[in-house]
């Protein structure tokens, strides 16, 4: 943002234009964050349109496969035609304020963490030194999001979903917040971009990879927690179709429907690409000296691709099962992570 605000002046003036100085953070600000949401709305259609045709070979469904064009993707425009043209329904006893602000909230959360998001050394909006932090923060906001549709529709449904979100969200957010501070502790700096840097010179130096691999553990729990706090099969209990109606957002339809599944989508691009980042040499390539954004969107997708493939292939486990593995499952072994690296960081220095 900050090259963003210098090189605006510059390029007004190639229009004989002017702008005063104090607004051009502002401009600059909001260009960036249109830039933001266009791109994830762009990654969000990509990834229904990848999803169907992944699971049409998946489970040998013919739909996804083959309507809509040789590839599909005439189905995901016909899709978003009818969201925008489909009637925006308020039910009668809901409290209307705030059934109108829970799925704007849901997807503010999501897109404001790509703020302190790189995807390249210089591919980044804002470079902060505590990008982590930040990330995990503004993530909460979608939990209110969604806990805020539930209780605000005036439906047992969606409101079973709601509390089904945040006992959920509780037990899969702990165990992902301490996968992280391995991370953290080996860099010892909460910059994605310093992480990063850390594992360069080849494929060895990827956290992952390191003895005594702990970070794969911590790998492992991350990606999991990530898939139960996105609420993603197996993990999908907030919604739930064939118990809940769909959960937490059974009484949305159009463009507020589709702002909810617009946060699920831009939130699996989030968790996967901080997988990457953290975990996987972020845009670092298996050779020493290998860099670019080709790397870090090739491990990107095949996060994805593997989130699709769980999707498709596991049964729903029961909200009872979800927190059980939440906190007595991947916490006890996050900690003995944490404390397992921990040591290991203090011998390696000492």
């Amino acid at each position: 943002m900050n090259e963003l605000a210098r090189f605006l002046p510059t390029f007004l003036e190639g229009f004989n234009l002017s702008l005063p100085q104090n607004l051009v953070p502002v401009v600059a600000m909001f260009l960036c964050g249109s830039i933001v949401a266009a791109a994830m709305g762009l990654s969000a259609a990509v990834l229904v349109w990848a999803e169907r045709k992944l699971a049409g070979h998946f489970q040998c469904r013919l739909g996804p496969v083959y309507v809509g064009g040789k590839f599909g993707w005439l189905q995901s425009i016909a899709d978003g035609i009818k969201l925008f043209l489909k009637e925006d329904i308020i039910p009668t006893d809901a409290d209307r304020p705030l059934f109108r602000l829970a799925p704007y909230l849901a997807v503010i959360g999501v897109l404001a963490a790509f703020v302190a998001f790189p995807i390249s050394e210089h591919l980044l909006v804002a470079d902060l030194n505590i990008g982590i932090f930040f990330i995990l923060a503004v993530l909460t906001v979608e939990v209110f999001g969604v806990i805020l549709a539930g209780w605000a529709s005036n439906n047992k449904w969606s409101l079973l979903g709601a509390m089904r979100a945040a006992a959920q969200m509780v037990s899969s957010e702990i165990p992902m917040g301490l996968a992280i501070l391995l991370p953290v502790m080996t860099a010892e700096s909460l910059s994605l971009k310093t992480i990063v840097a850390d594992q360069s010179g080849g494929i060895l130096k990827w956290y992952v990879f390191q003895p005594p691999f702990f970070m794969a553990v911590a790998f492992l729990i991350f990606f999991v927690a990530g898939l139960a706090s996105l609420k993603r099969s197996p993990f999908d209990l907030p919604e739930a179709e064939s118990e809940l109606t769909a959960g937490f957002h059974t009484e949305y339809s159009g463009m507020r429907f589709s702002f909810f599944f617009m946060a699920e989508y831009a939130g699996m691009l989030l968790v996967s690409g901080l997988a990457a980042l953290l975990y996987l040499g972020g845009w670092h390539g298996i050779l020493p000296g290998q860099s670019g954004v080709e790397w870090f969107l090739l491990k990107t997708s095949f996060l994805l691709f593997v989130m699709i493939w769980i999707r498709w292939t596991l049964p729903r486990l029961r909200i009872d099962q979800v927190v059980y593995v939440g906190w007595k499952v991947m916490t006890p072994f996050a900690l003995v992570c944490v404390l397992g690296q921990a040591a290991a960081v203090h011998f390696r220095g000492g």
